[in-house]
């Protein structure tokens, strides 16, 4: 899961004015990672960003947090965008501040603003899907006309943080909250998804990997599949409903809410034919019989039997790539999970059913912390990338299969990566089987563990992602730059950079006292 900091400044001011601040505050333990929004403890502990902060280093006149307030002053938002036009990209990186206009352009990125912009679509209706909000920085991301349209706020927000959203959402009339059930300790609702209505009966649906803040979409890499406007179905029945349509359906009724209810019925109406991608999404529970080919890894194992590569045509040369932004408690050693029913999946093949297969060569993505200290952002970038010293300690193992960031190719080797990508890439770095762009990190709680001898499998988190497959099992995308048609674009550079020995990966509780590209040092307590 990412760090759930938000502005401290804006909390103690709106919500706890009677509390007075002492001079010199202890520093949180949790850093800019603090996810604790009790104004009480806002004002007890000091926090990267806030003023005078040790995070800010010599950085102090302009801390992180408004740093990231200059998102509008150098994006150009595009006047006109036709998601419907091919070629499309099959998906966009985000736009990133800073960097060349070759980099921001349009066959390339892509910015919430354009996302909603009414070159889009007049919109009638939106539903969002999150893990954070920063609901006044949403509402302005919208145009001034569609600012007063029903809005539907999907979270897993619980007591303080609760408390916090209702009163940011309070002023907005047109917004209603939903929060998603999470009945399994340490499980969030991580997921990412638009769901948006037109007035001309069109709706389109957005996955994607950043939080509805500032920050996640002003200088990182983060990734957003847009789908093409789907049209409304001729009579209401849908005689050759989709795999995608009837997945997500699926999905949004695991809620098991009927504030969906909505939103459900306007899907059923709409022809998803033209999705071209497959869903892959996991909902808590302990999935057993076929509902476990539903969920997690294991709806990514069928998919792949189903529509994956045909195992002539992917021999063992083609690895597995693995690419996210934080970590979770794996096992001992890598056969406990990671290297075994996790990658017996995403090695599955054409024709393989579920049953387990020769696994493939894996290679795992992730920041060291030279990759961090040298971002846009300096180690404020860390506080978006959870891997704690405990689980790096008792999972060692991971540094063998671990690469560097690096993302010259896309111009976003400084843009701290947020963005979660998994794929199968051939030996010679030309050609990829399939893709999946989603919010799950590399954890149990996102992808499932299985228990009871393999008969169920546990889930704690919402997620959800979209699977890019080419039209038959020995077909494959060629790598590029861009991404349409049978071409394919992954985020990082091929072929990629093995850790050496003076790499370390990025753990976010340790401290790092070399200052960073902006000045700052790194001193959670």
């Amino acid at each position: 899961m990412e760090s759930r900091k938000r502005s401290r400044q804006d909390d103690i001011a709106g919500c706890s004015s009677d509390l007075q601040e002492p001079v010199d505050k202890p520093a949180c333990k949790y850093g800019s990672d603090c996810y604790r929004k009790n104004p009480e403890h806002l004002v007890k502990f000091s926090h990267p960003g806030d003023s005078g902060s040790s995070s800010s280093g010599s950085h102090g006149d302009a801390p992180p947090n408004k740093l990231l307030k200059t998102e509008s002053h150098d994006i150009h938002y595009a006047d006109s965008i036709d998601c419907n036009k091919c070629p499309c990209p099959l998906f966009y990186l985000t736009k990133v501040s800073g960097l060349a206009a070759s980099h921001n352009a349009p066959d390339i990125a892509i910015g919430i603003k354009d996302i909603l912009s009414p070159s889009m679509g007049n919109l009638e209706a939106s539903a969002q899907f999150n893990y954070m909000f920063d609901i006044p920085w949403l509402m302005e991301q919208y145009p001034v006309a569609f600012r007063d349209k029903p809005l539907l706020v999907v979270h897993g927000d619980q007591r303080e943080a609760l408390s916090r959203l209702r009163c940011e959402a309070d002023p907005f009339p047109n917004i209603k909250l939903l929060q998603a059930r999470l009945d399994i300790m340490f499980g969030t609702h991580h997921s990412k998804m638009m769901l948006l209505a037109y007035q001309d009966g069109g709706l389109r649906i957005v996955i994607h990997t950043a939080n509805l803040i500032s920050r996640d979409w002003h200088q990182k890499t983060q990734g957003v599949w847009v789908s093409r406007k789907f049209p409304k179905l001729s009579n209401d029945v849908d005689l050759h409903q989709t795999g995608f349509k009837s997945d997500l359906l699926e999905y949004l009724s695991a809620y098991r809410n009927i504030g969906l209810g909505e939103w459900v019925e306007r899907i059923k109406k709409h022809d998803l034919s033209e999705a071209g991608v497959n869903l892959v999404a996991s909902v808590p529970g302990g999935h057993c019989g076929r509902d476990m080919l539903k969920w997690g890894h294991m709806k990514l194992r069928k998919l792949l039997s189903q529509h994956g590569p045909s195992s002539s045509m992917v021999s063992s040369g083609w690895p597995v790539i693995g690419q996210f932004s934080s970590i979770g408690s794996l096992g001992p050693s890598s056969t406990h999970w990671l290297t075994g029913e996790w990658l017996t999946s995403l090695s599955a093949t054409h024709g393989t059913g579920i049953t387990a297969t020769k696994t493939a060569k894996l290679n795992l993505v992730f920041p060291t912390v030279e990759n961090v200290q040298n971002s846009l952002e300096g180690y404020p970038a860390g506080g978006s990338i959870p891997y704690s010293s405990q689980n790096a300690h008792k999972q060692a193992y991971l540094t063998n299969y671990m690469c560097q960031w690096k993302a010259a190719s896309v111009g976003r080797s400084r843009a701290s990566p947020h963005i979660k990508t998994y794929a199968r890439v051939s030996d010679d770095c030309s050609k990829l089987s399939w893709l999946l762009l989603t919010s799950a990190n590399l954890s149990k709680a996102a992808w499932g563990g299985l228990e009871k001898k393999g008969t169920q499998l546990k889930i704690r988190s919402y997620e959800i992602g979209v699977l890019f497959t080419p039209k038959d099992e020995n077909s494959s995308y060629s790598l590029s730059k861009c991404s349409s048609n049978n071409q394919m674009r992954v985020p990082y550079d091929l072929p990629l950079i093995q850790y050496t020995a003076n790499d370390q990966p990025w753990v976010w509780d340790n401290k790092y006292l070399q200052p960073d590209c902006l000045g700052q040092v790194w001193t959670p307590s």
